[in-house]
């Protein structure tokens, strides 16, 4: 069993993933574990929490490391190719085709073969799949013989591919036949811990791209809005908003403080068009929310939780302002007097903050 560490694999900006949670070495243990079988193996993960990364894994842990891995998005390519693609074309064999092809079965011969959004599959192509799984050998389309192939196959998909079998919309054989192991990637929300070791890891590598002299790191109003965040994009979305994060943040003598997850979000924001026959209403102006508010009914201390509402409140708009004070106030419609009331109470006048 691997212990709690930082978990980076990967040699380039494309490969890596980090972390330290049980639930995320545990994945990790199970395609280390798995990487050496020639079987198939079939990875399930929402949008955004490294499928691809553990396919790699697979591959370059197994004693097919030196040959190809080929990766093909079955979403990526109309019904009418997708056969084509995976199993090749002989000349004429369509409209089109204007020399014979390989499919991607033949360039992975003798490697892995990464079948991603395997869900959206068409039944004919399933078809042709399991016959390529249970005999290993593919037939190009418009040829009369088929073609031995040593492949190993990884799919996946962010689907529940045993609901979608029961409902006669996935071939169950083909399902038995792929899901000889079965890797089920935990999403960020789950990943107890990992948020602040990845905002710190995608956080310093953006720091060396800009070339700044040092990391400043987090202020914890804002690691405390990352941690609270459900991230619906998982790891991949956390990346663009850290990302994000450091590259608006001027000053790297100080802790970011600011974080934007929605890069669409604006008070200028265009609204949707009007339909004829649909009245014009008066769209309500949109006001950011600085702070989420706290659960009402879990509110013991009345004075408590408006002070820390409050702080919340002035943490945000400082950060939002890079801690102009000037524009902080006139942000939050009090006097210059007032703001400096405010900070001192809540205990942020410290030297982060700069008065001008």
């Amino acid at each position: 069993m691997l212990g709690k560490f930082h978990y980076i694999l990967g040699m380039d900006r494309g490969t890596q993933f980090v972390g330290q949670s049980g639930a995320f070495l545990d994945a990790v243990e199970r395609a280390s574990r798995a990487a050496p079988m020639r079987r198939p193996v079939l990875v399930i993960g929402e949008r955004g929490t490294g499928k691809e990364l553990i396919a790699e894994r697979l591959h370059r842990l197994s004693a097919r490391w030196g040959e190809p891995l080929i990766t093909l998005n079955c979403a990526a390519l109309p019904e009418t190719l997708i056969e084509a693609e995976l199993f090749g074309h002989e000349q004429g064999a369509f409209t089109g085709a204007t020399r014979a092809r390989a499919g991607r079965f033949e360039e992975a011969d003798k490697g892995t073969l990464f079948l991603d959004e395997l869900a959206t599959l068409s039944m004919a192509a399933q078809e042709r799949l399991l016959r390529a799984v249970e005999y290993g050998e593919v037939t190009r389309i418009g040829a009369s013989k088929p073609v031995r192939v040593d492949v190993r196959i990884v799919a996946a998909t962010n689907e529940d591919l045993p609901a979608l079998a029961e409902a006669g919309k996935f071939r169950a054989d083909l399902l038995d036949r792929l899901s000889f192991e079965v890797i089920t990637l935990p999403p960020l929300r789950v990943r107890d811990g990992d948020i602040p070791v990845l905002a710190d890891y995608f956080g310093r590598r953006m720091g060396t791209e800009l070339g700044w002299e040092r990391w400043p790191g987090f202020s914890d109003h804002a690691m405390a809005a990352l941690e609270e965040h459900q991230w619906p994009g998982n790891v991949r979305e956390l990346r663009n908003v850290i990302e994000r994060a450091v590259y608006r943040w001027d000053d790297w003598e100080r802790p970011i403080a600011h974080i934007v997850f929605d890069p669409f979000e604006s008070p200028w924001k265009p609204l949707p068009p009007v339909h004829p026959g649909e009245a014009q209403t008066d769209a309500p102006a949109r006001i950011p929310q600085a702070a989420p508010a706290a659960r009402l009914d879990t509110v013991a201390d009345l004075r408590a939780a408006v002070d820390a509402h409050e702080k919340a409140i002035l943490e945000q708009a400082l950060g939002r302002h890079r801690y102009n004070q000037r524009q902080t106030a006139k942000a939050l419609n009090l006097s210059y007097d007032q703001l400096r009331h405010a900070m001192k109470k809540h205990g942020l006048s410290d030297s982060r903050v700069d008065p001008a």
